[in-house]
């Protein structure tokens, strides 16, 4: 997992609320278990004008004008600012992977749903919750400002707008050190390698009959 310390990135406003995990990544994606490769198919009901299957080129796709990601202005954002209840339904970890491979690095929301949270700090997402009327009035910026930035100054735990208004917010202390050191569950459990190969090593001479 890549480390997460400061992030400066155009900003994408995704103006709505209660968006699902359904809309983020579409059921009939969900048969890959790889974690990449989702990105071409993020929001892709609202994305494109025809229905996606797995395995399709997304190239020569029609795309949907009227949504946001498709406006140039918002090419190779890393920060997505969304509304209340971002991340609901169904619990697939397909949604930030997609969002992780499209290139959001960051999402900005009034709340999120609670697994669809945890799952974005398990994959190298920082998701930050501020309050209704900042995210209200970050939303009239980006709209008003082509090519809009944030600064996310995760060690600080602070939003940074270009003027220096300074947005400060909350992350549980051991989520936001895996981030910084980039440290998903695999590598947390691999910092015990040595104490589980000594327990195996243990357990073989206790118990021999169970690694026949």
């Amino acid at each position: 997992m890549d480390k997460f310390t400061v992030l400066d990135g155009i900003v994408a406003p995704l103006d709505k609320p209660n968006v699902d995990t359904d809309a983020i990544i579409p059921k009939q994606f969900l048969k890959s278990i790889r974690r990449s490769g989702f990105g071409p198919n993020l929001f892709d009901a609202w994305r494109y004008l025809d229905h996606g299957e797995p395995g399709q080129d997304c190239e020569p796709r029609p795309l949907n004008p009227g949504f946001v990601l498709n406006q140039e202005r918002y090419s190779g954002a890393s920060i997505l600012l969304a509304r209340e209840n971002f991340g609901c339904g169904s619990s697939r970890e397909h949604a930030p992977w997609a969002l992780l491979d499209y290139g959001f690095k960051a999402i900005i929301a009034p709340s999120f749903a609670d697994i669809f949270f945890n799952n974005c700090f398990k994959n190298g997402i920082l998701p930050i919750v501020l309050e209704s009327r900042v995210v209200s009035d970050l939303f009239e910026r980006v709209v008003a400002e082509p090519g809009y930035h944030l600064m996310i100054d995760l060690p600080a735990q602070q939003v940074i707008t270009p003027d220096r208004q300074v947005y400060p917010f909350e992350v549980d202390a051991f989520r936001k050190e895996c981030l910084v050191d980039g440290l998903d569950d695999i590598d947390l459990t691999l910092r015990h390698v040595e104490s589980i190969r000594a327990y195996e090593a243990r357990r073989r001479q206790e118990a021999p009959w169970l690694f026949q």
